[in-house]
């Protein structure tokens, strides 16, 4: 079907000029049922003769359509029109350069006073319903021009339309471009007239850096504060030494508490500002701030002005304006009830004072701040209409718009008979905001369809809505506002409960709303009395705080029941556990005369001190100039990642944390997060990553933490959009991570100057990272990696402004000779750059190769404790460093050191023996396959998961031949899952290269496979093989660039409400992140930990064992909680559940947890149970009889309504709908027993009527 939408070919098609041809075409299919046809000339005997007559009543209605669903009654506009005393010749046609309330407010009164009106639109408020109450509506650019918000900002698009359509008016509403003396002047110059001031009146006004003086000037106090805009954070800093803190950083333009922060602490000063400065700059296409004193718990009052522009300016009083959340107005009310009347008149005098000042002409607005001794302090004036103007119409009884719009056709305030002694104060209004947050999370937006809307009505009730009607879609795109309620009443009681009563009157469902929030807001005793202040909302914890029970022992019990009944769960063994094993123990770390250290005292003082104190690029040049070879040791990532498919619990490394960071404090860094590590945590080891990460930075304050980022990919296997990978980086370090390993699995340089950019934004220390692979020292014919292309490579980097260079052997493939012509090329060309070399020791040349990488010029070198090393892994510790002891390149760690950590971790490596590959020796072969040493040991896992095992070395070589085919690729996560997933899938199919060639239009390849040849993650070395790369995406989009670059911005608000709907309100920052980069596992680990707690503190015997009969454990949740587990037994399995009972004391109390027995079914079909996240489910509350149901499927409930009464232990107990809608499902029926938590029934919401 082709069909039109208004203003999809822009500037031609309004509303009114669709023809009607665009309505219905040839290719139409129709739903014939949707139709009741009027007259049938022909018998129905076709298809063809049901479409004509479909097509010719739909042309016949067409006009009054139309004019029912988008236009207003042409009569009625005509009659205004032609009644109207202020349209003229140059003053007849207004567009509104805004959206939503303003927009539709703006159009009711233009109506009414007879102008014509023109809407704008960004595709994605294409539905909206301002577009279609204008008299015609116009899309501001094509889809994709611009962001949902950078439409609204779009000033040439926008003049363009107006002159298109013969405007001779333009209103800019409040926000956008509203305050932008730039649009204004572009407006007049155009020839149109403009409703508001003069652009040099908003530039003056403005700008509250200009405002702040221009008050200065007129002698009324303001808020001590910067006398110019704040350039930097150093201004910032030298305010705050002068005058303390607590103080605001405000956005020079704009408002709706927009690019504001409020400072209590130093430390945040910093972070604050650039917070600000971007979010004014995102805002309002200006990042200039100025800071201010912040007065803490002061009123916010703020003056209706009124000017011609000829010299004449009232005052339409005041406003309260004080309830409010950052710094955004949440409920206002007028006049302002508890400030004084000396105060007042002082305040009306002073705005007043100002406008004239200036001369000011239209609406505008000053505002004040009271501080608790009376005190007044002048902050800005709005050069706009407000979005509380309601209350002061409604107090006044004036048309704030229509007098916008008078003033601009030329009219002065005598010619409208206004003089300040004619305006008179009428009773009081409140206003509230009505929004579509959860004031329960943090006020986060909700987004979705608005399935119910009934609104309030009758005396004093006022509402001013744009997206507020059954059916509108909510987007993340804009402002959440949804009504504005505004209820007035002879006294302010009488006011408030009127709004109260409105509130309990409205009906919104679909989407969440702030009113259950507004009523007790307005119920609270401060506002009752209006003495609410500016930080009231934040002050009072009391009006939203949620509750959550740890029950952690009983979580704890359900997993080791699991296991008992189950057996360890965890992906990845390859045998089952060793039996007996306990937990390992901690050795004693000795000093040089031979006495034990303390390790719980505080660690020496290590490198992570220098980058403290001196900053990344101080602590780079501090590592150069080192004398001796640093060390890395691997084993808390890459070690355990490349040997235990990286299944090592954080709880075994909190362990020995203490003693490596006194046994290693003079090492470069550990490195322990990133990479696969991220993922595995969660999905198979039920930790949170972030808590790996907090719960070591506090044990090893000494030693700097290293991770692994994966350039664009952050720490996933896909791009993602940049914001993601920024507040991945800022997090990371705020949680303890220091050097950032970044590489990109192709070499891409523009996916790394991403994740560099990101670093360097959360001051990190940067080690760009160059990923080798070939051999410089003996290369192939045709082979890309040669040492000059990596020289080249090392260029780029430099060029980037890094700290330390990575060179990254992720499959041992560096042998000695080659390290030494690689590491000392690069020193040669850049002798005061920090080299760090990596490798694996899969061939048995680590060892060798790292010392002539030191030799060479190296800074770094990767290795891991004796125990964990070697194979699949890096070199030995302990033979490196004795190989280079008594050398200049001394690493300078002892090899007591060595043998004490080492000791433990051979005690983890045995524990750990079930998720052993089994790896027992060097395989030269690397240098033929190529394969990374993390993957040699996961892909063999993968391949015996599959049935290769046998066909191991088959898989070897078909991954080189896998490689060649790839056009012979870096190969590293994530390209080395494409090569090792291809590789399996020629020999699973019995593929060649030649039959993958002749045949890819036709074979269905692996998904990462086909991702990586469409360029999802970046660009390959010289590019891709063709015709092979268009064969095997077919149609699928291709990528070119930086996958991400063209990706929006990620809407972090919008998943942080989803998660806390479905998870509660202790949903973390960091937990937001962790969602966005892995959805599902994020679920899954929630899920689990929901079901078992938090399992960290469960020793790792227990955690992948099963407990021994009348064993006793200690688990200890926190210092001074300990629990005492006891197993007693298992008990008989239930064939009707498949279940059973396992029995422990907890403390010395008997407690039984009920575990499915997942290696039978059960006899009995097993009962639904409900989601208690999922409100549309209906749980039983506890265990009982059924004794009646009271609906049946189709039933409308409403949220309360009984659905089923249950009994138990003669106690009955009603069951009530949980939420409105249509019954779905009904899963019970009388007399059926049930247990707590079953599915009673499920609601679907109703349909619209």
């Amino acid at each position: 079907m082709s069909r039109k939408l208004a203003g999809s070919s822009h500037l031609g098609d309004g509303v009114h000029h669709r023809a009607v041809t665009d309505v219905v075409d040839e290719e139409l299919d129709f739903d014939y049922s949707r139709y009741r046809f009027k007259r049938l000339g022909t018998p129905l005997s076709s298809h063809e003769n049901l479409r004509a007559l479909a097509k010719a009543e739909a042309e016949r209605n067409y006009k009054s359509v139309e004019s029912r669903f988008h236009l207003p009654n042409e009569e009625g506009l005509k009659h205004l029109q032609a009644t109207s005393d202020v349209i003229a010749p140059n003053f007849h046609k207004l567009l509104v350069a805004n959206r939503g309330e303003i927009a539709m407010r703006i159009i009711r009164t233009a109506h009414e006073i007879g102008l014509k009106t023109v809407a704008v639109y960004a595709h994605e408020d294409r539905l909206t319903m301002h577009r279609y109450k204008a008299d015609e509506s116009y899309e501001i650019a094509p889809e994709g021009k611009h962001s949902p918000v950078g439409a609204y900002l779009a000033q040439d698009d926008i003049i363009a339309i107006a002159k298109a359509r013969n405007c001779d008016v333009v209103h800019p509403g409040y926000g956008f471009l509203s305050e932008n003396a730039d649009f204004a002047c572009k407006v007049e110059s155009a020839g149109m007239k403009w409703v508001g001031p003069t652009p040099d009146t908003i530039d003056r006004l403005g700008d509250k850096v200009k405002a702040r003086q221009l008050a200065i000037e007129c002698g009324v106090p303001v808020v001590p504060g910067t006398k110019d805009p704040t350039e930097s954070v150093e201004d910032a800093e030298a305010f705050v030494e002068e005058y303390g803190l607590p103080v605001i950083i405000k956005a020079a333009m704009g408002g709706g508490g927009r690019g504001m922060r409020v400072v209590r602490e130093r430390s945040e000063l910093a972070t604050s500002f650039e917070r600000a400065r971007s979010e004014a700059q995102a805002a309002f296409g200006d990042g200039t701030v100025f800071i201010e004193r912040f007065l803490d718990k002061p009123k916010h009052i703020e003056v209706q002005l009124l000017g011609d522009g000829q010299g004449n300016v009232i005052h339409l009083f005041e406003r309260d304006c004080s309830v409010q959340r950052r710094h955004q107005k949440v409920v206002e009310f007028a006049p302002a009830v508890s400030l004084p009347s000396k105060t007042r008149q002082a305040i009306l005098d002073d705005a007043v004072k100002i406008a004239r000042h200036v001369n000011y002409r239209n609406a505008g607005t000053a505002e004040f701040l009271v501080d608790p001794s009376g005190r007044h302090y002048f902050i800005e004036i709005n050069p706009r209409i407000q979005v509380e103007h309601t209350v002061t119409e409604e107090i006044t009884g004036f048309d704030i718009v229509s007098l916008q719009l008078k003033i601009a056709r030329g009219f002065s305030l005598p010619q409208m008979k206004l003089t300040q002694e004619s305006i008179v104060v009428r009773g009081y209004a409140i206003q509230c905001r009505v929004t579509t947050e959860d004031p329960s999370a943090n006020f986060q937006p909700d987004t979705g369809k608005i399935d119910v809307y009934r609104s309030p009505g009758g005396n004093g009730v006022r509402l001013d809505g744009g997206a507020g009607f059954t059916g509108s879609i909510i987007t993340p795109h804009y402002d959440s506002l949804l009504v504005k309620l505004s209820c007035s009443g002879n006294s302010f009681e009488k006011a408030r409960r009127r709004t109260l009563a409105s509130l309990v009157e409205f009906r919104i469902r679909g989407v969440k709303t702030n009113m259950w929030f507004l009523l007790r807001l307005l119920s609270h005793p401060t506002f009752i009395m209006g003495e609410c202040w500016t930080t009231f909302i934040d002050d009072t914890p009391a009006l939203f705080t949620p509750t959550r029970f740890l029950n952690r022992g009983s979580k704890i019990m359900t997993y080791l029941g699991d296991v008992a009944v189950n057996g360890c769960q965890i992906q990845g063994k390859v045998s089952d556990p060793l039996p007996g094993l306990e937990e390992p123990a901690i050795p004693d770390l000795l000093d040089d005369s031979g006495a034990v250290i303390d390790v719980r005292t505080a660690p020496p003082e290590g490198w992570r001190k220098v980058l403290l104190e001196s900053g990344p690029k101080a602590f780079a040049q501090a590592v150069r100039k080192h004398p001796g070879t640093l060390i890395m040791d691997t084993t808390w990532r890459d070690a355990h990642q490349s040997l235990l498919a990286t299944r090592l619990r954080t709880h075994d490394m909190a362990r020995i944390a203490e003693t490596t960071a006194h046994a290693l404090s003079n090492a470069f860094a550990l490195e322990m997060w990133g990479g696969a590590t991220f993922d595995v945590a969660m999905r198979f080891l039920y930790e949170d990553p972030w808590d790996r990460l907090a719960t070591l930075r506090k044990l090893v304050p000494n030693i700097p933490f290293q991770m692994l980022l994966r350039g664009a990919n952050a720490v996933g296997y896909t791009s993602y959009p940049d914001n993601v990978v920024y507040e991945f980086c800022k997090k990371a370090r705020e949680y303890g991570v220091d050097v950032f390993r970044v590489f990109d699995s192709l070499n891409y340089v523009e996916n790394l100057k991403l994740g560099i950019d990101a670093v360097r934004a959360a001051n990190g220390v940067i080690e760009a990272t160059v990923c080798y692979t070939g051999d410089v020292s003996n290369p192939k014919k045709d082979s890309k990696y040669t040492l000059e292309y990596y020289l080249d490579l090392v260029d780029e980097l430099v060029a980037l402004d890094i700290h330390i260079l990575g060179i990254k052997d992720m499959a041992g493939l560096l042998k000695p000779q080659a390290a030494r012509l690689l590491i000392g090329a690069i020193r040669e060309r850049h002798p005061d750059l920090p080299i760090h070399v990596h490798t694996h020791d899969t061939a048995g040349t680590g060892v060798a190769s790292m010392a002539a990488a030191a030799a060479a010029g190296a800074d770094i070198v990767d290795v891991a404790i004796d125990s964990m090393s070697g194979v699949t892994s890096q070199p030995c510790m302990g033979a490196l460093v004795a190989a280079l002891e008594g050398s200049p390149n001394d690493t300078g760690i002892g090899e007591n050191s060595i043998e004490t950590l080492n000791s433990y971790w051979e005690q983890v490596r045995l524990l750990y023996s079930c998720f052993d590959p089994g790896v027992k020796a060097s395989d030269t072969s690397v240098y033929q396959h190529e394969m990374p040493g993390g993957q040699y040991t996961n892909l063999l896992f993968q391949a015996q998961s599959l049935g290769l095992g046998s066909r191991w070395n088959e898989v070897k070589r078909a991954y080189a031949e896998a490689n060649k085919i790839c056009g012979d690729l870096v190969k590293v996560t994530p390209s080395s899952k494409v090569v090792g997933d291809f590789a399996q899938f020629l020999v699973s199919n019995h593929l060649t290269a030649e039959q993958v060639a002749k045949d890819a239009q036709n074979l269905s390849f692996p998904k990462s496979v086909i991702e990586f040849f469409q360029g999802y993650l970046g660009q390959p070395v010289g590019g891709f093989p063709e015709p092979l790369r268009s064969n095997i995406i077919k149609d699928a989009p291709r990528i070119d660039g930086r996958p991400g670059s063209s990706m929006p911005p990620f809407d972090f608000d919008k998943l942080r409400k989803e998660l806390e709907e479905k998870w509660g309100h202790t949903i973390r920052d960091v937990d937001v992140i962790s969602a966005a980069l892995y959805p599902q596992v994020f679920d899954e680990y929630m899920t689990k930990r929901e079901l078992y707690g938090d399992l960290s503190f469960l020793p790792t015997p227990y955690f992948i064992s099963s407990l021994e009969i009348n064993q006793e454990i200690q688990v200890e949740l926190e210092v001074g909680k300990k629990l005492y587990i006891k197993y007693i037994a298992t008990g008989p399995l239930d064939p009707n559940t498949a279940r059973r009972d396992v029995y422990f004391e907890l403390n010395g109390e008997p407690r039984v947890v009920n575990i499915i027995d997942s290696s039978v079914q059960p006899e009995v079909k097993a009962r639904v149970k409900a989601n208690s996240k999922d409100k549309n489910q209906v749980g039983a509350p506890m265990s009982g009889g059924v004794v009646d149901v009271t609906v049946s499927v189709g039933t409308k409930v409403k949220t309360g309504q009984p659905v089923a009464v249950l009994n138990a232990m003669k106690m009955e107990m009603v069951v009530n709908a949980t939420a409105d809608g249509v019954i779905d499902t009904v899963d019970v029926t009388v007399g059926d027993q049930i247990d707590a938590g079953d599915l009673i029934c499920s609601i679907a919401p109703a349909k619209e009527e």
